[in-house]
C-alpha cells in the first residue's frame, strides 16, 4: 500500500459533507459507526489491492476477501491494538460490545465482534475527520510481518 493519496483525497472530500453538517461521531451508536467504517475499510482495501497491479476481478476479490472477512479484521485489530489511544480503544470496545441483530454465518463470534469493533473505530475516525490516522492504522494492520 505504497500510495493512498487517491483514497485519502476521496475520503477527505467526502468528509467535507460531514464537517458541513456538524456531525458529532461520539454521539453515534457503535453499530452506525461500524456501518460507515465497513465502507471506508472496503474502499481502502480495494484501492490498496488495485494499485498493486492489474489482475482479474476474481483474483482481486479473493485478495480483498482475506482482509475484509471477520477473521482478517480481527487479525488487523491484533496488530494495531498496542498503537491505539485510550479514546480509540474505548470506541473499539463500544463496537465490539454492541448488540447486533445479525449473527455471523461463516465466522467465529469473537472474530465477528472484533471486526465490528474495528469497523466502529474506523467509522469514528472517518466521521471525526482523522483520515491520516485512519490510513496509518489500516496500513499498519495490513502490513505483512
Amino acid at each position: 500500500m505504497e500510495d493512498q493519496s487517491i483514497t485519502s483525497k476521496l475520503l477527505n472530500t467526502l468528509n467535507e459533507q460531514v464537517k458541513n453538517n456538524d456531525v458529532k461521531p461520539r454521539e453515534y451508536s457503535p453499530l452506525v459507526l461500524a456501518y460507515i467504517g465497513d465502507a471506508v475499510f472496503e474502499i481502502f482495501i480495494r484501492t490498496a489491492v488495485v494499485i498493486k497491479g492489474n489482475a482479474s476481478v476474481n483474483k482481486l476479490n479473493k485478495t480483498v476477501r482475506e482482509y475484509v472477512k471477520a477473521s482478517g479484521q480481527a487479525e488487523i485489530y491484533d496488530k494495531i491494538k498496542s498503537y491505539l489511544t485510550e479514546e480509540e480503544e474505548s470506541i473499539f470496545k463500544r463496537g465490539r460490545n454492541a448488540k447486533s441483530v445479525t449473527v455471523p454465518k461463516n465466522a467465529l463470534l469473537s472474530d465477528y465482534k472484533h471486526a465490528t469493533g474495528l469497523e466502529a473505530l474506523l467509522g469514528y475516525l472517518y466521521l471525526d475527520g482523522q483520515i491520516e490516522r485512519l490510513q496509518y492504522l489500516i496500513k499498519l494492520g495490513i502490513e505483512k510481518d
